[in-house]
């Protein structure tokens, strides 16, 4: 109880723990606002492409169930200032396997709502032509 307590007084003070870490790390800033970018791309934000993000964000990123509208807000406050090219510029140094994750994640969300829209297949195609793998490589495990 006393933990909880002082974990919240932490908060008020540091700062949400899930987006200071989104904040810290300018690679995961990136991906996370390519997922976003992922559920707007059909025009529409859907209830499953929201649950495939926030189950990225904690499976994948260790990013808390409850930071998640935090590191949204975050998201929405400082994403504008980066564009889908700057943001996919951050992995064109990274190994093939984190590549092809962000890939991996991108078409789980598009595939989440169970309608592939064609603005999510352009950005997909466009965001591994910018990475320099293949669709084939993207669904390698």
């Amino acid at each position: 109880m006393a933990i909880a307590l002082l974990d919240k007084i932490r908060s008020i003070f540091e700062g949400d723990p899930g987006v200071r870490k989104v904040a810290d790390d300018p690679v995961l800033s990136a991906e996370l606002l390519m997922l976003f970018r992922m559920i707007l791309a059909d025009g529409s934000v859907s209830e499953s492409e929201m649950e495939a993000f926030r189950r990225i964000c904690s499976g994948s990123f260790g990013i808390p169930e409850e930071s998640v509208d935090a590191v949204i807000e975050y998201l929405n406050e400082y994403g504008y200032e980066t564009n889908g090219s700057q943001a996919v510029a951050m992995f064109r140094d990274l190994d093939v396997e984190r590549k092809r994750l962000l890939a991996q994640h991108m078409a789980e969300i598009a595939k989440a709502d169970r309608h592939l829209a064609e603005n999510e297949v352009k950005l997909l195609r466009r965001t591994l032509e910018l990475l320099g793998i293949s669709p084939v490589d993207a669904v390698k495990s």
